[in-house]
C-alpha cells in the first residue's frame, strides 16, 4: 500500500507549516510563554467551531483524552528543549526518531502492518533526518540537556501519533476529533501557564500577539490535516512524511536564525527524497 499523491503533497504543506511556528517559537525572548500562545489559538478557534460540529463518536474518546495528557507534555517539552539547543539541532532528533516508535508500534497492533516499501521510506526519511546532526564533529552545536529533551520528546511525539491515529479513525469525523483535540489541549496549558507566569503574560501576549496568532494558526492547521491523512493512508508513513518538516527548519535555522551552513545537511535532504519516492511505489 503507498501513499496516495493528495496525502502525500498535503502532508508536506503541514509539515513545512509546523517547521514555521517552530521557527517562531525559536526566534522568541520566552520559548514556553510563545509555545503556550501557539497552543492555545487553536483552542480558542475549537470554541467557536465545535458547537457546530458533530460529537466525535463515544468510542474515541478515551483517546482523545489520553492525546490531550501526552500534548501536555509535548508543548512543555518543545519548550524546554528550543530553550536548551539550536532549532537546526533539537528539531531534527525530536521529529526524526518519532517514525521510528511509530512503525515500532504496528509490531504490537497499535498502528497499520507496514509493507517493506513503507519500511524503508520511514527507515530513509528517519535517517535523513537525524543524520546530519549525529555527523557532527566533536559534540559541536550538541548541547546535552537539549539532546536529552529532545530525543525525550520524540517518544511523546510518537505516543501521540499512535493514540490520535486510532481515536481520529474512531470519531468518525476528523475535523469534529482535531476540534475538540485543539480545544481541551488548550486548557490545561493556559491554567497552568497563568499559574507559573501570571506577571509576564498580559506584557507578553501585547507584544507577541500577533506571531502567537500567526504560529497558532500554522499548528493548527498542519495539524489538522496530519489527523485527516491519518483516515487515508498508514499511519506510521504519514508521522514520517510529516517530518520532512526538518529540512524546512534546517533552512529557517541556517538562513533566517543564523544557526550555521545548511551543507551537511545536503546527504540528509537526499535521503529524505529517497524516502518519499517509497511511499509511492
Amino acid at each position: 500500500m503507498n501513499l496516495p499523491l493528495d496525502v502525500v503533497l498535503l502532508v508536506l504543506l503541514a509539515a513545512l507549516m509546523h517547521a514555521a511556528w517552530n521557527a517562531i517559537v525559536k526566534s522568541s525572548q520566552s520559548k514556553f510563554l510563545d509555545t503556550m500562545m501557539v497552543a492555545i489559538v487553536p483552542g480558542l478557534i475549537a470554541l467557536v467551531t465545535v458547537p457546530f460540529l458533530q460529537m466525535p463518536a463515544p468510542a474515541s474518546w478515551p483517546w482523545l483524552l489520553a492525546s490531550v495528557a501526552i500534548h501536555f507534555l509535548y508543548y512543555l517539552a518543545v519548550a524546554g528543549a528550543l530553550r536548551h539547543g539550536d532549532l537546526s539541532h533539537v528539531y531534527p532528533l525530536m521529529r526524526g526518531c518519532a517514525p521510528l516508535f511509530v512503525a515500532l508500534a504496528s509490531f504490537a497492533g497499535l498502528v497499520d502492518q507496514l509493507t517493506a516499501s513503507m519500511w524503508a521510506g520511514v527507515i530513509l526519511i528517519s535517517a535523513g533526518i537525524i543524520a546530519p546532526v549525529l555527523l557532527r564533529r566533536n559534540g559541536v552545536g550538541m548541547p546535552a540537556r537539549g539532546t536529552v529533551i529532545a530525543v525525550g520528546n520524540a517518544v511523546i511525539i510518537g505516543a501521540y501519533t499512535v493514540v490520535d491515529g486510532n481515536g481520529t479513525r474512531l470519531s468518525g469525523d476528523p475535523i469534529s476529533y482535531g476540534q475538540w483535540l485543539f480545544l481541551l489541549n488548550a486548557m490545561p496549558l493556559a491554567m497552568f501557564a497563568f499559574a507559573w507566569r501570571r506577571k509576564q503574560i498580559g506584557a507578553y501576549v501585547r507584544e507577541r500577539w500577533a506571531m502567537g496568532l500567526v504560529g497558532g494558526v500554522l499548528s493548527m492547521g498542519s495539524y489538522a490535516i496530519v489527523l485527516w491523512a491519518m483516515t487515508r493512508a498508514p499511519v506510521a508513513g504519514v508521522a514520517a512524511l510529516r517530518e520532512t518538516s526538518v529540512i524546512f527548519a534546517a533552512f529557517f535555522g541556517s538562513f533566517l536564525l543564523r544557526e550555521g551552513s545548511i551543507a551537511p545537511r545536503v546527504a540528509g535532504a537526499i535521503l529524505v527524497v529517497c524516502g518519499i519516492a517509497a511511499f509511492r511505489l
